[in-house]
């Protein structure tokens, strides 16, 4: 079709013929009108027409959207909050991103951990490893938590004053079962006094769903000087911090004294080097 509109011309596409009619000018209110390029022209321009009242009000959709928008929000905010209120079991102990947060009484701190698939070993269970870094992983949050976090690695404000950190005299976990891929565990712990000059921190590892104990596991800390290398008493200062959050119970873990004996090259059966 030309641009005049006047013509017809047979299009021939992959064997099918296919016509187009083109439209002669049409009079529209009296004046000419043409279709070129798809696009509708008037040969004679109409003028506007006359401001009344209705068409100077201001444009009132778009404040009814806006009225809609807030609406809308207003009822999504309300029914998780209903969600809320009938699901109290499940927000109590949900934790979606795995921060953790302070329970009972501001003296346990509890964190959820998602077990991931390379996370786990070759029997498809987490690998010990991988909950000696949960059981670290709470007990430093629990510091940041409490607001005692320094600029140490979980040292206390006054601990980093006297160049004092902590150190890991003894731990004993005992592993009931290893969560497989995919398991949720939530892991508490909790610190309490030890001697005169020391502290303990106990952990519990439970079945998210189930609420069944996996792992339980008791440690005993003391302080060390960075410069001098040695050990060092907990100074009231220090004492001032941390006795708040002290729990009075027993260890998780019956403590064990025995030790294990030296190996002997020569009275073993089996020798391996290099191992890594």
């Amino acid at each position: 079709v030309d641009v005049r509109g006047i013509k017809t011309k047979s299009v021939n596409s992959g064997g099918m013929k296919v016509k187009a009619n083109a439209q002669a000018p049409t009079e529209v209110n009296g004046s000419r009108s043409r279709i070129m390029n798809g696009f509708k022209t008037d040969d004679y321009s109409t003028s506007p027409a006359p401001r009344t009242f209705i068409n100077q009000l201001p444009d009132w959709s778009m404040l009814l959207a806006a009225i809609t928008t807030i609406f809308l929000a207003a009822e999504k905010q309300w029914m998780m909050l209903e969600w809320k209120t009938k699901r109290p079991d499940m927000i109590a102990d949900m934790d979606p991103f795995g921060l953790g947060r302070i329970v009972q009484d501001g003296l346990v701190f509890r964190q959820n951990f998602s077990i991931r698939s390379y996370e786990i070993g070759a029997d498809r269970t987490a690998s010990i490893e991988t909950l000696m870094n949960h059981l670290q992983e709470t007990a430093l949050n629990h510091v940041k938590s409490a607001g005692l976090l320094g600029d140490g690695f979980g040292s206390t404000p006054e601990m980093c004053k006297k160049n004092l950190f902590w150190v890991v005299t003894k731990m004993q976990v005992i592993v009931d079962r290893y969560p497989t891929w995919g398991d949720v565990v939530q892991v508490d712990t909790w610190v309490a006094p030890n001697g005169k000059n020391g502290m303990r921190r106990d952990w519990l590892l439970r079945d998210y769903k189930t609420g069944e104990i996996l792992t339980r596991a008791s440690s005993n800390w003391v302080m060390m000087n960075k410069e001098t290398r040695r050990l060092s008493k907990i100074p009231d200062e220090v004492r001032g911090e941390i006795e708040h959050y002290f729990v009075d119970a027993p260890p998780v873990v019956e403590d064990d004294s025995r030790k294990l004996s030296k190996l002997d090259e020569s009275t073993a059966d089996y020798i391996c080097d290099g191992l890594i």
